[in-house]
Order: C-alpha cells, then structure tokens, then sequence
C-alpha cells in the first residue's frame, strides 16, 4: 500500500518558484551590480576622507609656517613700542641743538627702522588706523573724544600701536574715537580694514 504522504520521487529536487527566482543568472547579476555600487561608493567616499584629511594637514602646515613666531613676536612688541617711545622723546622741533642728542636721536630711529624692518620680514606689520573708521576686528577703543569735525566713531588718536602676522590680529590697536561729529553718510564697508603701515 503506498503511503499518501510520502513525496513523488524527484519532487525533492525541485524547487520553489521563488527559490528559483533567486539563485536565476539575472538575480545574481542585479545583486552584484548592487554589491559593486555600494563597494564603489564606500571607496567614493574613502576618497574624499583621504582628501578632505591631506588639505587639512597642509593647511595646518602653512599655518604652522605662518604663525611659528607669534609668541615671541607677542613678547617683542614691547621693545617696539619702547623704542617708539624714546623716538618721540625728542620731536623733530627740538633736534638740531645739541649734537650729542642729535647723535643719540638718530640712532634711536635707525635702531628702530631696523626693527621694523625685521619684524617685516617675518609677516608682522603695523595698524596705523589714525583717521579711519573703527574697526572692532582690528582696533579696542579705549575713550571716546568730543570732536564735531570728525564723523563719529572716527579714530582720532592711537594710543598703542596694533599689529598683524600674516592675516590674523597680533595686538588689536589701543585708539580714542570721536563721538559728537556727524554722522556717516555712506554706510561703512564690510570690511574696511585699517592701513597697514608698511614703511620702516
């Protein structure tokens, strides 16, 4: 007596539709083209990682080059501002009566052309902003002036000199402004900026 449970021979082997389906050439070809889409956009993406990484550590190197000196040129604008200092201890209204002063004068600017040229050299520059607008990216004010004739919010007075390295800030420049005077007509600039004085 055959048993009504038992599998026609050769039913085994065959498969389901769906089974089929899947292990058919065209399904094998569509799931590797998308395995090689994934594959290829995991190595897109590695690409711009290894190149976002590679500008960053020559930006970081130029930086490095850049700014190498800005704490010791910090720790040296007080000889700058020394030497400033003693050129203007004797104006140019009271030279030419003792030579000895004389002598003493000139070296004072010769040792302190000197030094600003140095200091040139190595990318740092002096903001002379007398005259212009303030600016609070490159200027700290310290009072405010009563001047009618100048625009408000005019520097009418420096009292430290700024310096920049390169295109950063140093020292902001220490400056009075003027308050009273009229106001601007034109809108200032976006970016005005400060004279940067270039001159030994």
């Amino acid at each position: 007596m055959t048993d009504q449970n038992q599998t026609p021979e050769g039913t085994e082997a065959e498969a389901s539709p769906e089974t089929a389906a899947a292990e058919s050439p065209e399904a094998r070809i569509q799931a590797l083209e998308a395995e090689l889409a994934q594959i290829r956009d995991q190595h897109l993406r590695a690409l711009a990682d290894m190149e976002n990484l590679r500008r960053r550590a020559q930006r970081e190197v130029e930086d490095a080059g850049k700014y190498a000196v800005t704490k010791f040129a910090r720790d040296v604008l007080a000889v700058s501002d020394n030497l400033e200092r003693a050129a203007q201890a004797v104006p140019p209204e009271k030279r030419g009566g003792d030579p000895l002063v004389d002598q003493l004068a000139q070296g004072v600017d010769m040792t302190l052309s000197s030094f600003r040229q140095t200091l040139e050299t190595h990318g740092i520059r002096r903001v002379d902003p007398l005259g212009e607008r303030f600016d609070s990216k490159l200027h700290q004010a310290m009072m405010e002036v009563e001047d009618r004739t100048k625009p408000a919010g005019t520097v009418v007075q420096v009292l430290q000199t700024g310096y920049v390295i390169a295109d950063r800030l140093l020292r902001p420049a220490m400056v009075a402004v003027s308050r009273g005077g009229p106001k601007e007509g034109a809108p200032a600039p976006e970016t005005p900026g400060s004279r940067v004085d270039t001159s030994a």
